[in-house]
């Protein structure tokens, strides 16, 4: 199964529903699949391997997405930000493709690839033009790979991250109802395309028939003014795009969210604050944390609105503690914690978190994760309490191990965050002649405080935790390196420490 029969079932539904706005420009369903069908021929007559996208989001991703997938061919959307050496290295890896986006940037960096570029406008134009007649020809039944993802080879080279089309569908299938929103629903998608969130946000919204919004750079400014305009009623952002909407929200109040049935968010740690602060300025706004990732097809784990407004008002403070969790596990996946062994962690317990189920792949161009019974290790460090509620520590690999003593760095800094001058804090592991590994920390001082003492920060560490878990450093920061989606990037901490 293809996941085009997404966008077709939705054009056999609804052909003359609006499904994508962007820049302004409003495309029915009727003209999205002709404009899939019609870049099976331009990529046909290419003779490409690959359909890559260079480009930030608009009705260019939608096309490309599904034209790819009818034609057969893997869709690989690539991160435009990327310096041109590392990204001419991924195109080498995908040549030849049809490549749409920055025409000039690839005759610079990979001008001898073999590569068909076109531009946003030109492929989306063409596309039109030689679009054939539904019914005129058959498409690939969808058994081989859909998308093809880079990861961000933070600690080594990329890994090509594959999901096949059983994958997306296992995924969209499981938690989507067919043709379920109305026709005044609308959802505004700001997730960079390369993303796993913004393919499955729009595949979600897709076969939903929902209304996309595209907003191809993100400002907050420009957010709200689409969310009031377009009369939003779903959303995704990352913690740091939520951030900067709650800034600009207290800055002008008359701003009109009203439409907000839905804001989900995930792809980083949302702060306590943060959330605490977006649940009581968007009134009656629904909140969602979704945990996935590439390799899952996206989401595995919700912290839905019931929830965080139980949570908010919980004086339990293990009820409370759920703003700060995951959520639970989807119906269609199962989730694990195991410690080094191998073995199945007791509740409260830490470990590394491993999932199974239909939308997992698991699966890289150079091989395969997944271990003999289908299970993927996420290499998430996290617990789960005795509710099966799951909590996030960091990746496996940011553990801090002093003296043979393994330190999660999510602890510490939920700590410090607990002291009125900090707003964002980081605990990363340095190098120690004594212990191996010690504590050093990033801290940012809210505004309008002065930076607290050293010895203050330390005293609250070992009264909450224990003397092992107290910085051996600490240095304040403006700000702490966040990449787009979010992410904290701790190796960057690292060299600011080394500093």
């Amino acid at each position: 199964m293809n996941i085009a029969l997404l966008l077709e079932m939705a054009s056999d539904a609804a052909p003359d529903r609006v499904g994508l706005v962007c820049d302004g420009k409003r495309w029915t369903y009727a003209e999205l699949v002709a404009a899939a069908r019609g870049a099976v021929e331009l990529i046909e007559q290419s003779g490409a391997e690959y359909v890559a996208l260079l480009d930030e989001s608009s009705e260019a991703a939608v096309i490309a997405l599904f034209g790819a997938a009818m034609a057969g061919v893997p869709y690989c959307p690539l991160n435009y930000r990327l310096a041109d050496e590392d990204l001419a290295g991924l195109l080498g890896r995908i040549a030849p493709a049809l490549v749409v986006g920055d025409e000039a940037r690839v005759a610079r960096i990979a001008g001898d690839q073999g590569h068909t570029v076109f531009s946003r406008e030109q492929f989306a134009a063409k596309a039109q033009e030689v679009a054939p007649e539904a019914g005129e020809r058959e498409y690939d039944p969808g058994e081989g790979i859909a998308v093809q993802l880079f990861t961000s080879g933070t600690t080594a080279a990329p890994k090509a991250a594959i999901l096949r089309h059983s994958n997306l569908l296992g995924y969209i299938l499981g938690t989507v109802e067919f043709a379920a929103a109305e026709e005044t629903d609308a959802a505004l998608v700001v997730v960079p395309p390369y993303h796993i969130a913004g393919i499955s946000a729009l595949l979600s919204s897709i076969y939903a028939n929902r209304r996309i919004i595209m907003l191809p750079a993100f400002t907050p400014e420009v957010w709200l003014q689409l969310v009031g305009a377009e009369r939003v009623t779903n959303a995704f952002v990352v913690p740091t795009m939520m951030t900067r909407i709650i800034a600009e929200l207290e800055k002008d109040q008359a701003t009109d969210i009203s439409s907000l049935r839905s804001v989900a968010y995930g792809g980083g740690k949302m702060p306590l604050e943060v959330i605490q602060k977006a649940l009581s300025l968007f009134g009656d706004t629904g909140f969602t944390n979704a945990y996935g990732l590439t390799e899952t097809s996206s989401t595995v784990a919700l912290l839905g609105p019931d929830d965080h407004r139980d949570a908010l008002a919980s004086d339990d403070p293990k009820v409370r503690a759920r703003l700060t969790s995951l959520g639970q596990p989807l119906p269609t996946v199962e989730i694990e914690i195991r410690d080094e062994d191998g073995k199945c962690c007791a509740p409260g317990e830490p470990g590394e978190i491993y999932v199974r189920g239909e939308q997992v792949s698991g699966e890289y161009k150079e091989k395969s994760a997944l271990d003999a019974e289908g299970w993927f290790p996420t290499r998430d460090a996290g617990f789960m309490d005795e509710d099966g509620y799951l909590f996030l520590s960091g990746r496996a690999d940011d553990v801090i191990v002093r003296g043979g003593e393994n330190m999660s760095p999510g602890e510490i800094e939920d700590v410090v965050l607990t002291h009125d001058s900090i707003v964002d804090a980081c605990a990363v592991a340095i190098p120690s002649v004594e212990w191996g590994e010690a504590v050093g920390m990033a801290l940012v001082v809210r505004d309008g405080h002065g930076e607290p003492e050293e010895a203050d920060i330390k005293e609250l560490i070992r009264a909450r935790l224990r003397s092992s878990r107290v910085p051996e450093r600490i240095v304040c920061v403006q700000e702490l390196p966040y990449n787009e989606m979010g992410k904290l990037l701790r190796r960057k901490v690292k060299d600011i420490l080394a500093e």
